[in-house]
């Protein structure tokens, strides 16, 4: 039965690291000082110079050893292990993953709004024909 050894490709967990993040690659390029299709050539290499390496964690607002030590195991664990593990009263931080808002009524008070700005400007459009 052969064994598999995981290779530690830092250009990968780069990426998911500024996936997780939210970042696009133009956003990393510009925070590094380089073009986008640079940052793909970094994502896609295995090894990566330490002073590189140092840049890219700072850029992505993590250490060197939390790139070179990421696993996604690690990461849904950790999620996992924090939500089970809140405050079944919650605050402000560990509300959970579900907003405590209806998205929808938000929706519907945001169009409400736009109807109500649009009514306000024609009436004021009105009000400035029947001065002429």
């Amino acid at each position: 039965m052969p064994t598999e050894t995981k290779t530690n490709h830092i250009g990968r967990k780069i990426a998911r690291i500024r996936e997780l993040r939210g970042m696009k690659q133009e956003t990393l390029a510009e925070e590094l000082g380089i073009s986008q299709q640079s940052v793909s050539t970094l994502e896609k290499s295995e090894t990566i110079e330490d002073k590189k390496l140092e840049e890219v964690a700072k850029a992505l607002g993590v250490t060197k050893e939390g790139i070179e030590n990421f696993s996604e195991e690690a990461v849904f664990n950790y999620f996992n292990n924090f939500y089970e593990n809140s405050a079944p009263q919650g605050n402000s931080f560990n509300q959970g993953p579900y907003p405590t808002f209806n998205p929808l009524e938000k929706v519907v008070e945001l169009y409400e709004r736009l109807v109500q700005a649009e009514k306000d400007k024609v009436a004021y459009l009105e009000k400035l024909l029947d001065k002429k």
